[in-house]
């Protein structure tokens, strides 16, 4: 809705012009956000931003919830439960095919995390090399088309892999030779791999057929978009802000994760941390690329996560960004 963009456009010029305050002085709106998973490393930005006061600052009071699943976080949305959350942009999709009504309003990963990853860097060069392989998928249907636009991107028919549904032991299924190869996230299973000392060769699916899709995505109800226009452009300021402290000084914004969960292990986050910057998952800015999510939708249907492309003009609020 183009008055909804108004408002945010207008509530976010506000904002620059207070110092970045969205409340009077002393005020606060309490809110709740979703994660998508466990922290780790992806959710560095927001905890640098917890840290540096700058929800705060926009006069947000922040929860940041770990759901008990990952479909946990569009239903509580849905339900007022929470007025945001980080969502992978295939359940976001998903979410709405089902009759919610999730919006996307900043990009919190910038690029695809999905890949194949092969145990043997050697006998698999390229996806060609996965004919007649064994790979396991979790059983989601991303999971599928991920493969799928893998092998594809090189003539090998999908029905000549064995695909196995490990649900997410890609790490324990790798390392014990049980597969050829699994889907998995680089940045998470695939830096484990490393770790473990397993001679991996990752096929990143959008080096491989599919577009460079914002991998998560923080996301709003419709409702709370329409009633509170400045609590989400405070939002989305204070994360941008937060993401770019977090490409600035990655050591500070590691610190201020491990001081939020402490259960963390160091090393690996250090590593995941990395692994994202290097591949410009994680960036300064949380704006969307409209070309590259007009080009997921259309993958996501031709790879039937979805059955029609998702109208990227309903599904996302474009033009916010953390400026």
């Amino acid at each position: 809705m183009r008055w909804v963009g108004a408002l945010l456009a207008a509530a976010l010029v506000g904002l620059t012009g207070c110092g970045g305050g969205g409340a009077e002085p002393g005020a606060s709106e309490e809110a709740t956000l979703v994660l998508d998973f466990r922290p780790n490393a992806v959710h560095a930005g927001i905890y640098a931003a917890l840290a540096d006061g700058d929800y705060e600052r926009a006069g947000i009071d922040l929860q940041v919830r770990e759901p008990s699943a990952s479909t946990d976080a569009p239903k509580l949305l849905a339900a007022g439960s929470a007025e945001f959350a980080i969502l992978d942009i295939h359940d976001l999709a998903i979410a709405r095919e089902r009759g919610l009504d999730p919006v996307g309003v900043a990009a919190i990963v910038h690029r695809p995390l999905a890949a194949v990853i092969a145990r043997d860097r050697e006998a698999v060069r390229s996806p060609a090399d996965l004919a007649g392989a064994t790979v396991g998928v979790t059983g989601l249907p991303s999971d599928d088309a991920v493969l799928d636009s893998v092998l594809e991107s090189e003539g090998v028919d999908p029905a000549s892999v064995d695909r196995v549904t490990i649900g997410f032991d890609s790490v324990g299924a790798l390392s014990a030779g049980r597969l050829d190869a699994a889907t998995a996230f680089w940045n998470a299973e695939g830096v484990e791999l490393r770790r473990l000392g397993v001679p991996t060769r990752e096929l990143r699916v959008d080096d491989y057929g599919a577009p460079a899709y914002p991998e998560l995505v923080l996301a709003t109800s419709r409702r709370t978009l329409e009633r509170d226009p400045g609590l989400v452009a405070g939002m989305v300021a204070a994360t941008g802000r937060g993401y770019a402290a977090a490409a600035a000084d990655p050591g500070a914004a590691l610190d201020d994760l491990l001081d939020a969960v402490p259960a963390l292990d160091p090393g690996s986050q250090r590593v995941q941390l990395d692994a994202l910057l290097e591949a410009d998952a994680l960036r300064p800015g949380v704006g969307f690329d409209r070309q590259a999510l007009a080009a997921w939708a259309r993958w996501d249907a031709r790879h039937e996560i979805v059955e029609r492309p998702p109208r990227v003009d309903r599904v996302f609020e474009l033009g916010l960004d953390d400026h």
